[in-house]
């Protein structure tokens, strides 16, 4: 392993779990991944709201004003005081200044739905139940109906989000409403490092360049488990110069695409022993994606995942994402806690858990091919992948959703 690098399960997780030749188990690898991210530190930041869509709220959120924040008309209509018929003073209309001052029994400002209504308002008389006749407004006005009174829904300073709400469209709007323009989220943050002098981020493949497909893929997987990739670097081969962009990059995860395996190339393991981590997982016994790895040192993990698309990807749903879902506070959304049965020629690996892309039709899980370690188009034509472990004989298997 080289100079400071040292396996280890850490925190109580032990050893390499069950799997073989040093690697461990994927059920053993997916679960240390877990524990891994629920026990990592985490920065709660405070976002601009248009970039916490999609994030787990880190603390709670107070409301900064009332909802409503004043007396609205909640109809087209009539504001009127006292008992009628009332005489019209006025006509407020929503975004205008309040139409009177105050409202005198027997007084009526013709208004519409959101704008002001004036003090000594005691109700709104719908359009539609108001009669006029000599100048004057009448109709069944029902003391207190039809108006937003200021704090009926919500009063400033109560807490209306708790710490573990995801912010969707809903909450990005409830917290506009009350006056926030940033929220405090837990979103980890992601850099993801590219390796390969073959690797090319433009133009075809071919003449020994390949285009590089683990980049475009990782951004999407990475915000669906909970965090966001904020850098993508590309560079070659060399052990330094990773030493000098692992040590460089300011993320909670940093990964590392194709660096992860024994050859002549892959550097990972020795710029991880470079700067003293602590390796939780050296290979997984999986198929495919066996050369991965999930390190720790201080407050920053790291993701190795293989050079191949397939198995990177594969790699990905068995660490990084358990990892993120976990440092997210949220559950992993892989998990599909229904098995399935698979319908269809299926083999087990003697000693690894093998992964099948799937489609799912109905409760049936269907393999449908083009699933090898270069190749992303199975996953592109699957929904989930079956978990397929050794001396699984058919039947039923567990899913693992594809985002």
């Amino acid at each position: 392993m080289g100079r400071g690098c040292r396996i280890t399960g850490g925190d109580g997780m032990a050893g390499c779990g069950s799997g073989h030749g040093g690697q461990r188990s994927w059920t053993s690898a997916r679960d240390l991944a877990r524990r891994a991210g629920e026990r990592a530190s985490v920065a709660v930041r405070e976002l601009p709201s248009e970039e916490a869509s999609g994030a787990v709220l880190g603390t709670d959120v107070r409301a900064l004003t009332g909802l409503p924040a004043f007396d609205a008309a909640a109809m087209d209509g009539f504001a009127v005081s006292g008992p009628g018929p009332w005489s019209p003073v006025g006509v407020g209309l929503a975004g205008a200044p309040v139409a009177c001052a105050g409202l005198a029994p027997g007084e009526a400002v013709e208004i519409a739905t959101g704008a002001r209504v004036p003090k000594g308002t005691e109700a709104v008389l719908p359009y539609e139940l108001a009669e006029r006749s000599g100048g004057r407004v009448t109709g069944p006005a029902e003391t207190g109906r039809h108006v937003r009174w200021a704090g009926e829904e919500i009063t400033p300073g109560e807490t209306v989000l708790t710490r573990g709400a995801i912010v969707g469209p809903a909450v990005l709007g409830l917290a506009a409403a009350l006056g926030h323009e940033t929220l405090p989220v837990l979103l980890p943050r992601v850099a993801v490092i590219v390796t390969g002098e073959e690797v090319t981020t433009s133009g075809l493949s071919g003449e020994g360049y390949v285009r590089d497909a683990i980049g475009p893929m990782l951004p999407g997987l990475v915000a669906w488990a909970g965090g966001r990739v904020e850098g993508i670097r590309h560079m070659g081969d060399d052990r330094d110069a990773l030493v000098t962009a692992i040590t460089g990059a300011r993320a909670d995860v940093v990964v590392v695409c194709g660096s992860s395996s024994k050859g002549p190339a892959d550097h990972l393991r020795a710029a991880l022993a470079e700067v003293g981590a602590e390796v939780l997982v050296d290979g997984v016994a999986c198929r495919p994606g066996h050369p991965q790895v999930l390190a720790r040192s201080g407050d920053t993990l790291f993701v190795g995942l293989p050079g191949n698309p397939g198995a990177a990807l594969v790699a990905a749903l068995t660490l990084l994402v358990p990892l993120l879902s976990a440092m997210s506070g949220r559950p992993d959304p892989s998990r599909e806690p229904v098995p399935a049965p698979v319908v269809g020629e299926v083999t087990a690996h003697p000693r690894d858990t093998r992964l099948v892309a799937v489609r799912l039709e109905g409760e049936r899980a269907l393999p449908v091919g083009h699933d090898r370690p270069a190749n992303l188009r199975g996953a592109a034509l699957a929904d989930a992948y079956a978990v397929i472990p050794p001396g699984w004989r058919g039947g039923e298997a567990e899913l693992v959703r594809l985002p």
